[in-house]
């Protein structure tokens, strides 16, 4: 067999490879197409049919994915740094204005030649003592400081036995307040004597019958209680000045 006929038997057996395709398809867009609209592919080689029509802007992605554009690429937004407000500065209470407080009492009538406290002395003192904790005068409580006791006598006796009595009632009143819950630390005691007499008492004359003489040296016979401290002051804290704003500068001429 020469060689021109087998090349015209090679040509027509690929055209008869084409024709079962071919007999039913038709051209669109650039592509031969089945008649199911499916795009006809070479048998064997499984490349697109194209159509003398075609041209590279009719490429599909299914035939040709090198010659299809692709969708641009939308670059990553990075999400928004969520800014969290800023927590507001704490007001600032203005400081409570603390004043000096400074309460006595004197405990009388204490037993003649005793270093005792009466039924009625426990009362005053107790009272006395409600009235620091619930201050009236004063906002709150009194921070007590320091309280100072100092025992008293009449003028019957030496005066060296009643500096030892008076001492002894300055000790009886101590250990009463500490036992009321008033810090020992604090408290600071003293015996007078009969030093520091009542002024009422210069009335008192020695040539009164005994009995009748220590009734009116009663008031002297006494222990003295001091308490000096710190509490808030009723009136109300002034707000702390606002700095003076700056004068702003004249424009030049």
């Amino acid at each position: 067999m020469n060689s021109a006929i087998r090349i015209t038997l090679v040509g027509l057996a690929a055209i008869g490879a084409l024709l079962p395709a071919v007999a039913s398809a038709q051209a669109k867009d650039g592509y031969l197409t089945d008649s199911a609209g499916g795009i006809v592919r070479a048998a064997g080689a499984g490349v697109c049919v194209r159509t003398s029509q075609w041209t590279p802007a009719l490429a599909v992605a299914e035939c040709d994915p090198d010659l299809v554009k692709k969708p641009p690429v939308k670059p990553k937004v990075a999400p928004k740094p969520v800014v969290k407000p800023k927590p507001k500065p704490p007001v600032k209470k203005p400081k409570p204005k603390l004043i000096n407080v400074e309460q006595k009492i004197e405990l009388q009538g204490m037993p003649f030649a005793k270093a005792e406290m009466t039924e009625d002395n426990k009362k005053e003192l107790d009272k006395f003592l409600a009235s620091l904790r619930k201050a009236t005068k004063v906002r709150g409580p009194v921070n007590i400081g320091a309280v100072v006791v100092t025992g008293h006598t009449d003028r019957i006796g030496s005066l060296k036995y009643n500096m030892k009595l008076s001492e002894r009632r300055a000790v009886v009143v101590k250990d009463y307040l500490v036992a009321k819950g008033v810090d020992q630390k604090l408290i600071f005691w003293e015996g007078k004597g009969p030093k520091q007499p009542i002024p009422v008492t210069k009335f008192c004359d020695s040539k009164m019958k005994r009995k009748q003489l220590i009734e009116c040296l009663s008031p002297n016979r006494r222990v003295t209680v001091e308490i000096v401290g710190r509490a808030e002051s009723l009136a109300k804290p002034k707000p702390a000045a606002k700095p003076a704003a700056k004068p702003k500068a004249k424009a030049k001429p």
